[in-house]
């Protein structure tokens, strides 16, 4: 070990080399120490790391280095300004920066926003299309039998048209190919030139009419296709709302996809609204040009081109562009309907010259009304029997689309009002103001003519039908119901024996007893029954009676007229008054045309077939909706019938009390040549006057072998007329309406008797 070392130290560098040296196999030389060293975590070694870290330097004392300057002058200025300007620049970079990250932000949610509100929108929209179609399917489905129908036609027998019910407008429903191709162009011209191709709604015409609105800073154009317009006015209704026209582009797609162009067209031309009150292709073409229907063509396939494109332009504005009151609106709308025909190449210049031409003339325009209402008392009686048979309300039948083909024969109406209404002037002095008529097929029930008043237009009682709905005590002209009933009992006949003689029957309960009298208060003593009938004797009707029992004489008048059992619909339910001894005498008050219908059975041998004056009843489209039933019912014995006729068609035995030329006598020559013995030609003709107390209602009922005819005569407000009997009063309307009825035709003899009848003592009774 060297001098001076201390133990544990371990020796530098520089003390090693002065270390003497050993020899190898020394063992102090192979077991040479070495420096211990410590571990690297320790503290000591991090201590002794301390130790090896240079000393600060001390202040103030120069170290080695250069003292050249390292920057040139204005160098650290310039990097102020640079480091400036760049800290200006970051953050100029960073406001961008946090103004595109706003942007985008506002991008983002505003391009959520637009997404979120088309998502409400389309949600919404589906839910509305989905609700409108759930309401609106079923009509869409429908709409051909849903349109607005026709209105209400009434028809002769010779299929004349007597009435149309106008209140809520006039419509005429015909196929497309029954309208001018003219109208269909000028429509399709200046209301959707894109109807043929479009689905429903015209995007571009809507577009087009918002620019026309804005244009014009108000409403001058409307976006409706006629397919929308045809949804309008049939489903939606034609207020003016926005809801109302989503709905419109919701269904006219609908409307699109379920029927064809050339139907959907078909629709619209048939129930557009032309102004004044005028619906439809051949409506309008009547009303404003007059045209009407010819064997060939309808009124609407007759439209030429100035004649439809006038039409055409009123749609638009039916009120403001309507020919008739408004002729110079009227004149431009064509003039613009006109020019979209030439634009669209339905029509040439030299087309639209001649079209401009002809509306210019002074009598382009021929304003028609509806044809004058004919047989006006036969007609309300049509309405009541309409509504009767339909159940329905006679407001309902306004637009019913219904068509009525009538029994009337207008020239025999005609004829009859004039004679009614001629015979009544001529009786003034015996103070008859009114009188009706009724005539009756009695083989078909069909009801020819209705007179319920000499004048319709009289304003205290025209609008009163006496043939319909007045009741009236029908004289002696009921007496032919309980004769009958007596003659299918058996109880008497035609040739029984009776006594005409002042009677007096006693009462029951206190009531004073009963004397009946003749009208000439003159008794003729004994006579057959067929005289006593024929010459309207009260005694022997009175003891006929009781014979035939009240309650059995009522029955058969009831099944005769066809009230009792309800067959017959447009009858009352009973007669007016109470039954009893002077019901023979006509005490109970009944129709004229009930007792015309009793009559008719009589004339039709006993078997009743309902009375009607409607024939058939039809829609629009040409189906049945009512006929009347016209199946006879036998209510009276062949026997009981046959004697009857035989009895009132018996002249001789009237002579009595009515001469042997009365009116109720049918020949053909004057009066005064009936009584010289010429006649002329004989219509064999059954008949019975009546006449009530005081000479307040007067009748003449009978038939031929053909046609039944009912007459009454007397007075509205129930005043006695003066010294009238029912064959000066009724009986000369009666017999001129059947001379009427039968003057071409050859007479015709009544059937001869049934089996069931034979001849006993010269007249006719019951087989036993």
């Amino acid at each position: 070990m060297a001098t001076g070392m201390r133990t544990g130290e371990t020796p530098t560098p520089e003390e090693e080399s002065t270390l003497p040296m050993v020899a190898p196999n020394n063992e102090v030389a192979s077991q040479r120490r070495q420096p211990m060293k410590l571990p690297a975590y320790s503290q000591a070694a991090v201590a002794q790391r301390l130790g090896e870290a240079p000393e600060a330097p001390t202040p103030g004392v120069m170290y080695e280095g250069s003292h050249k300057r390292l920057h040139e002058p204005g160098w650290h200025t310039k990097r102020y300004l640079k480091r400036k300007t760049l800290r200006g620049t970051n953050t100029q970079v960073e406001i961008r920066a946090r103004k595109t990250t706003r942007t985008m932000v506002s991008v983002i949610i505003s391009a959520f926003s637009v997404l979120l509100v088309v998502l409400i929108v389309f949600v919404t929209y589906m839910g509305f299309a989905n609700a409108v179609d759930q309401q609106y399917q079923g009509r869409v489905m429908t709409l051909q039998d849903t349109l607005p129908k026709d209105n209400l036609k009434i028809y002769d027998a010779q299929n004349t048209l007597i009435y149309q019910k106008s209140d809520e407008g006039v419509q005429t429903t015909l196929p497309l190919n029954k309208i001018s191709k003219n109208l269909v162009n000028a429509e399709v011209a200046i209301e959707d030139q894109n109807f043929w191709k479009n689905s429903g709604f015209d995007i571009t015409g809507i577009i087009r009419a918002a620019i026309s609105d804005l244009t014009a800073h108000g409403v001058v154009a409307g976006g409706s296709t006629i397919t929308q317009q045809l949804v309008k006015n049939t489903i939606v209704g034609n207020k003016d709302t926005a809801l109302r026209k989503l709905q419109e582009i919701i269904l006219a797609p609908e409307i699109t996809r379920h029927y064809t162009k050339e139907q959907i067209m078909g629709m619209y031309l048939n129930t557009i609204y032309y102004g004044n009150m005028v619906y439809g292709a051949e409506a309008a073409a009547t009303r404003y040009f007059g045209l009407h229907d010819t064997p060939t063509q309808t009124a609407a396939q007759q439209l030429d081109i100035a004649q439809s494109a006038t039409l055409a332009g009123i749609p638009s504005n039916p009120e403001l562009r309507n020919p008739i009151a408004y002729p110079r609106n009227s004149y431009n709308r064509t003039l613009q309907v006109l020019q979209q025909l030439y634009v669209q190449g339905y029509i040439n210049s030299q087309q639209k010259a001649d079209a401009i031409k002809e509306i210019q003339r002074p009598n382009f325009v021929k304003a028609t009304g509806l044809p004058p209402e004919q047989a006006s008392t036969y007609v309300n009686y049509v309405m009541d029997e309409l509504t009767t048979d339909l159940r329905v309300k006679a407001s309902d039948l306004s637009r019913s689309g219904l068509v009525v083909k009538t029994a009337l024969d207008l020239k025999l109406q005609n004829y009859a009002q004039a004679s009614a209404k001629l015979h009544v002037q001529q009786m003034t002095a015996h103070h008859i103001t009114n009188a009706a008529v009724v005539v009756m097929d009695q083989h078909t029930g069909a009801v020819s003519a209705i007179v319920g008043n000499i004048d319709p237009n009289d304003p205290k009682y025209g609008s009163f039908n006496v043939a319909t709905q007045g009741y009236r005590q029908p004289g002696s002209s009921f007496k032919p119901y309980v004769y009958a009933t007596a003659f299918q009992q058996g109880v008497a006949s035609p040739g029984s024996k009776v006594l005409d003689a002042p009677l007096t029957i006693q009462m029951c309960c206190g009531l004073p007893a009963y004397q009946p009298h003749n009208y000439s208060m003159t008794y003729g003593g004994w006579m057959p029954y067929r005289v006593a009938l024929d010459n309207s004797l009260n005694i022997p009707a009175i003891k006929i009676e009781q014979a035939a029992g009240i309650d059995a004489s009522l029955k058969t008048a009831e099944n005769m007229m066809g009230i009792s059992d309800g067959s017959q619909s447009k009858s009352a339910n009973v007669f007016y008054g109470t039954p009893n001894i002077t019901m023979v005498l006509g005490a109970l008050s009944v129709r004229l045309i009930d007792n015309t219908q009793g009559y008719a059975t009589f004339a039709n041998g006993g078997v009743r077939v309902p009375y009607h004056a409607i024939n058939l009843v039809t829609d629009q489209n040409g189906k049945t909706v009512f006929k009347p039933n016209t199946t006879g019912q036998r209510v009276l014995s062949p026997a009981a019938d046959f004697m009857m006729t035989n009895v009132l068609s018996d002249n001789p035995s009237r002579n009595i009390e009515f001469g042997p030329c009365s009116a109720l006598y049918l020949y053909t020559n004057s009066t005064s040549q009936c009584y010289a013995g010429n006649p002329g030609k004989i219509i064999p003709a059954a008949a019975k006057t009546g006449t009530s107390n005081s000479f307040v209602d007067n009748w003449t009922m009978g038939y031929t072998a053909r046609y039944t005819v009912g007459v009454w005569a007397g007075n509205n407000d129930n005043s006695q007329m003066i010294n009238v009997t029912g064959v000066d009063g009724a009986g000369p309307i009666w017999r001129d309406v059947q001379l009427y009825l039968n003057a071409s035709k050859p007479a015709l003899q009544f059937p001869g008797p049934p089996s069931t009848v034979t001849k006993q003592n010269g007249d006719w009774v019951l087989k036993r």
